[in-house]
């Protein structure tokens, strides 16, 4: 037997009982994988997020401080200054983004890893601003131009972020987003 795998077997498009021992505690006490349609608004909407940014909630899992989300600035313009205190694994979706802290841009595909204890501010320069898909960790914590402490955003705060709107404007609040 080799042991580099090339590819999963598969002769067949159809569901394989794998015989997984606690299958019903799963069962009963998983959320279960879902679908959330990110292209329309059907399962979130475009949430503002000051004048020239908005947020489409896709995932929030309070038991580990996971939000999932993609944020989408504009036009030209920027996200101040942030400290991350858990892991971020950000790809862009559309236009380009970068860090005054870091040499780099990214563009369409290109893929960002951010880690605990680092600060920057995001900029983006393209004249279609930037789309960014996120799996976040952990509080995000503002700062102003002087470096004090502005604020706080954690898996909490964008639920309320995310709810809040959705009472202010009558739209239902989807179940499908809460892991």
């Amino acid at each position: 037997m080799s042991s580099v795998m090339t590819a999963p077997p598969s002769d067949r498009a159809e569901i394989v009982d794998v015989g997984f021992p606690f299958k019903s505690l799963v069962d009963r006490l998983s959320p279960g994988g879902r679908y959330i349609d990110a292209q329309s608004d059907v399962d979130s909407p475009w949430v503002p997020f000051g004048d020239k940014a908005a947020i489409k909630h896709l995932a929030f899992d309070v038991r580990q401080g996971i939000f999932s989300n993609i944020l989408w600035v504009k036009e030209p313009g920027v996200v101040g200054t942030h400290l991350h205190r858990g892991t971020i694994v950000m790809v862009c979706l559309e236009g380009s983004v970068r860090y005054l802290e870091y040499d780099w841009v990214a563009s369409p595909g290109g893929l960002i890893l951010e880690v605990p204890g680092e600060s920057h501010t995001l900029v983006t320069e393209h004249p279609e601003g930037v789309k960014l898909f996120g799996w976040m960790q952990g509080p995000i914590e503002f700062y102003d131009a002087d470096g004090k402490f502005v604020d706080t955003t954690d898996v909490w705060w964008f639920i309320n972020h995310y709810e809040s709107h959705c009472r202010a404007h009558g739209i239902a609040i989807n179940p499908k987003l809460y892991l």
